[in-house]
């Protein structure tokens, strides 16, 4: 059985760091796409950032909102996708999923771009609340 399992989140001032991660169990991602999706209260789902695999030089993939303030990485040794959030702002509020887009091994690198619809597995997100 495939689980995703996040970690990491809390309440931190605006200003903050918070490092979310998540790991994976019951089957190998090292070749897909590992991503981070966020729901705030009373909105839909959005992108945060995604992570190719290394078959895609791990090239890193951001929404315009958190650009230059979050930083996505991997460790498929452990397993385990991280979320570098820095420079917290009370828009950051939202539960933060953990999700995989399951890739064909042919993938053109260049043409792809992730979006929340083409995710494949869920996790059961952790709540990040940025207040003063």
């Amino acid at each position: 059985q495939v689980q995703l399992v996040e970690s990491g989140g809390g309440l931190v001032q605006p200003g903050g760091s918070l490092r979310l991660s998540c790991v994976t169990s019951g089957r190998d991602f090292e070749n897909d796409v590992m991503a981070w999706i966020r729901q705030a209260p009373g909105k839909e789902r959005e992108f945060v950032a995604a992570i190719a695999p290394t078959s895609g030089r791990a090239v890193g993939y951001y929404a315009s909102a958190v650009n230059y303030r979050f930083t996505i990485s991997r460790d498929d040794t452990k397993n385990t996708v991280y979320l570098q959030m820095d420079y917290l702002t009370v828009e950051d509020t939202a539960v933060y999923y953990c999700a995989v887009d399951v890739v064909d091994r042919n993938t053109d690198w260049g043409r792809y771009t992730p979006t929340t619809n083409a995710m494949d597995y869920w996790g059961k997100g952790t709540l990040v609340t940025v207040s003063s």
